[in-house]
């Protein structure tokens, strides 16, 4: 049976196989190899997942949309319930279905099934707190098996991106691997060497790893607070003099992860409350129309559609007439530097901490390997890369590179003529 890896992604999701061939994605949806985390459950009928999912929530299909699911692992929220529909389901739950979902399509890809996995983790699914830490894997490994894995293990999302660079690299050289996701920033440094790539213990070549839980969504929640929810109300007053908005609110309205708790009719009931007790109540109109009408993700994907574009072009316009007609917002790359440069900053902090485990200067590093979504934001990728100033930039499968070297993993740790777990981080066998 075909060995896999997969990376359970913040924003997306990969599954490489590991073949006679060599290490491989497999297409997700419509021959696409990624697949954007996202499950949305419709009043009546099936699940859809990914582009699906999040197309039927735009146009404006009834039911619940769910994103950033790894976000919860690690979190006191896995054990809660959430109403879909009728029902309520755990958001541990949620997250089998949608990786049962990924599995199933994996299985059609190539042909057979698949019940031998390494599964890509971050260097720290929570900071600073090991047992929370060790938790969260527990839980992933323990959805793992539900789904109907049953050899599971785990490896370091970094290390996993340094075996794929580690294929086009002829020589010996120090790397450090910085993949900046979605949910979380991770690092290693790795002594990368294709001569030895078939040796069975590589933990000699594995200086250091550091993260945090800074990612892309991160991003966006600070650009949307910043930018977008003062136009819904946040921080303006109330009436009652030395009162405003209660922040905590737009705080839930701007994380993907919290969403989803606004929508339980209270919350409306409160900002209508609200409303009549603010000092500008056409911008709490907009908040209500935000929450009565559900379109908390949809603001949250234009928000992080904004980001991108911003990144790509340098400015853009945010249309918000969904809340209210010819409302929009302009935003400038300054904007984003303004408003997230602290979060590029921490991140960037992470690689000193590195270095330091490793026993390292700055200029010992020989390449800077980069993967991960949020890499495309200049002022992040300037900020990385002002740690390592001499080291050479290379750029990987931005969305790829894990899940490709957790197949390369797999192949290793379970392949009848490889030798078996080099460079492990743990397992559930």
């Amino acid at each position: 049976m075909t060995a896999c890896g997969l990376d359970f992604g913040t924003s997306n999701t990969t599954l490489g196989a590991m073949g006679r061939g060599g290490p491989r994605l497999v297409a997700l949806e419509d021959g696409a190899d990624t697949l954007p985390s996202a499950i949305f459950f419709p009043r009546t009928g099936t699940p859809m997942v990914g582009r699906a999912a999040m197309a039927a929530y735009v146009a404006g299909e009834h039911g619940r949309l769910m994103r950033a699911l790894k976000s919860v692992l690690g979190t006191s929220l896995v054990d809660e319930t959430t109403a879909v529909g009728r029902v309520r389901l755990s958001f541990r739950g949620v997250i089998a279905a949608y990786l049962a979902e990924v599995k199933a399509r994996g299985e059609r890809s190539v042909g057979e099934e698949l019940t031998r996995v390494v599964l890509g983790r971050p260097v720290h699914f929570v900071d600073d707190d090991a047992a929370g830490d060790a938790r969260a894997q527990d839980v992933l490994g323990a959805i793992a098996r539900d789904i109907g894995f049953r050899d599971i293990s785990f490896q370091f999302e970094p290390i996993a991106a340094s075996l794929d660079y580690e294929r086009q690299v002829e020589g010996e050289e120090l790397a450090l691997i910085a993949d900046i996701g979605g949910g979380t920033s991770d690092f290693s440094i790795v002594r990368i060497c294709r001569a030895r790539s078939g040796e069975a213990d590589r933990a000699s070549d594995i200086l250091a790893n550091e993260g945090v839980r800074i990612g892309g969504t991160d991003f966006d929640r600070r650009l949307s607070l910043s930018m977008v929810m003062p136009l819904l109300g946040h921080g303006s007053p109330l009436k009652r003099e030395g009162l405003s908005m209660p922040a905590g609110i737009y705080q839930d309205l701007a994380t993907w992860s919290a969403i989803n708790r606004l929508y339980d009719g209270r919350t409306a009931r409160t900002i209508r409350e609200l409303e009549r007790d603010a000092a500008r109540p056409e911008m709490v109109r907009r908040l209500a129309r935000a929450i009565e009408d559900e379109r908390g993700h949809g603001l949250a994907l234009d928000v992080e559609a904004a980001k991108i574009r911003v990144a790509e072009a340098g400015r853009t316009s945010l249309d918000l007439a969904m809340l209210e007609a010819g409302l929009s917002v302009g935003i400038a790359h300054e904007d984003l530097v303004e408003h997230t440069g602290a979060l590029a900053e921490r991140i960037a902090r992470q690689i000193s901490t590195c270095l330091a485990a490793a026993g390292l200067a700055p200029d010992d590093i020989d390449a800077l390997f980069l993967t991960g979504g949020s890499t495309h934001l200049s002022h992040v990728r300037e900020a990385i890369c002002a740690c390592v100033p001499q080291a050479r930039v290379v750029k990987g499968d931005t969305f790829g590179s894990v899940g490709t070297g957790l197949a390369i993993e797999a192949g290793r740790r379970y392949g009848e003529t490889e030798a078996a777990r080099p460079l492990s981080c743990g397992s559930t066998n």
